[in-house]
């Protein structure tokens, strides 16, 4: 493990915590800002472009109990109020909400996170987003190797907003060193750290299981609360999650996009919710590509079989055209939710040999990621179990071991995970918020 090297303290820490706390007297720290927002244990993740205010008032009303706001530009943010007025937006209601921002330089951070005051709970710091752009940018998880930056970055806020900092962090493939960096990321003023338990390289087709050993380590190493992100499929995940880790609240991005009732526990046709979501969006401003691609996850699994709907999405641009699809989207699955036999029973729902739930295509469900397996000739086959075969053909084509070696111990292994690995582990192979 390299852990990088800093003092004792930083020079970029101006001021002890006493001086801090003398400066903002009723600031809230840690714990105390958990319990003003409500002790929250359901939360929607900063999602770019996706959390925005109408997605988060439809969230709320089922039981999101906190939001992020997308992740903002810090520097578009600051300089660019047409930036600013078309990617903020909140109202009276409201609360609790944390702004996100993405930032490498402290005094522009601080500068765009002035904006918030007095509207916001808090300020997060993203230091999670694996994507290219943030490569390019030097932001997000990208500044994992850059520990000094990201210890200034949030202390910036510490000693000088008004309002508390957190931040959301990824975890290294070492636990030490995850551990290491979350105390530093608290040191430096965090109030409540968020982990994200994948690694920066799992994204996109190669996003598989979060590691939740990771985050009770670092749920038991800080002082401050923590929120889980990973492996949130179905309601009872967050409990189990939250037994798992011992965190105080559980996270979710992509499953909350797929399936906003998620938090509620409750299971609903993809046509009431999008009904829901666009009447919000008749009150509140909401971009068109926003509205289309909530629709399009919404019915991930209906458009595939109404695909002359779908073309009619990509096509619309107003609430009014949205509406005309979902309206027709929705007379064509209540005459097919009828005319299923059995019908459909929320109390009673199958399992696939994986654990994952096999609900009808109208109903909201969690995306799940499979891949051809073109080799064995099967329809569809777990995508991080097709990660896992090529794994393991690239370490055997290594060994300097004799083909009939290769086998045996091939057997040995497909048999021993045959019996110790549960279905409810393999559904999570593929959990993807």
């Amino acid at each position: 493990m390299t852990v990088p090297e800093t003092p004792a303290v930083p020079a970029h820490f101006t001021m002890s915590e006493d001086e801090i706390i003398a400066k903002f007297p009723n600031r809230l720290r840690g714990y105390d800002l958990f319990r003003k927002m409500g002790s929250p244990k359901h939360v929607v993740a900063p999602m770019v472009d996706q959390s925005e205010l109408a997605w988060r008032i439809l969230s709320r009303r089922y039981d999101a109990d906190l939001c992020y706001t997308p992740m903002f530009h810090a520097r578009l943010f600051h300089q660019d109020k047409k930036y600013r007025d078309e990617q903020w937006q909140t109202n009276e209601d409201e609360r609790p909400v944390i702004v996100q921002f993405c930032a490498n330089d402290p005094d522009v951070l601080l500068k765009a996170a002035s904006f918030v005051v007095g509207q916001a709970d808090a300020v997060d710091l993203n230091l999670g987003c694996p994507q290219h752009i943030a490569r390019r940018g030097h932001y997000g998880s990208y500044l994992m190797e850059d520990w000094n930056l990201v210890s200034q970055l949030i202390r910036k806020l510490h000693e000088n907003l008004d309002i508390p900092v957190t931040a959301k962090i990824r975890v290294y493939p070492d636990v030490e060193k995850t551990v290491e960096y979350a105390k530093m990321v608290e040191a430096a003023g965090a109030q409540i750290i968020t982990v994200h338990g994948r690694l920066r390289e799992q994204k996109g087709h190669k996003t598989g299981l979060a590691d939740w050993a990771k985050i009770k380590a670092v749920k038991d190493a800080v002082k401050v609360p923590v929120f889980a992100n990973g492996n949130i499929l179905y309601y009872e995940d967050i409990q189990r999650c939250i037994d798992a880790t011992g965190v105080e609240g559980v996270m979710s991005a992509e499953t909350n996009l797929y399936n906003p009732a998620l938090f509620s526990g409750k299971i609903l046709p993809s046509w009431q919710l999008a009904e829901e979501y666009l009447e919000i969006c008749r009150t509140v401003s909401t971009k068109s590509s926003y509205i289309r691609a909530h629709l399009f996850k919404l019915f991930r699994y209906t458009l595939p079989i109404h695909t002359d709907l779908r073309q009619q999405l990509v096509v619309a641009h107003s609430v009014e055209e949205f509406s005309v699809v979902v309206a027709e989207l929705k007379t064509r699955l209540v005459e097919e939710a009828t005319k299923a036999t059995p019908p459909f029973d929320a109390d009673n729902v199958e399992t696939d040999e994986f654990g994952y739930r096999k609900y009808p295509h109208w109903i909201c469900q969690p995306a799940l990621r499979f891949e051809h397996d073109k080799q064995h000739s099967k329809s569809k086959r777990l995508l991080n179990e097709c990660q896992t075969s090529e794994q393991t053909e690239q370490t055997s084509e290594q060994t300097e071991q004799t083909s009939e070696q290769v086998e045996q111990t091939s057997k040995v292994v497909t048999s021993s995970n045959e019996t110790t690995e549960d279905c409810d582990t393999k559904r999570q192979k593929v959990a993807t918020a």
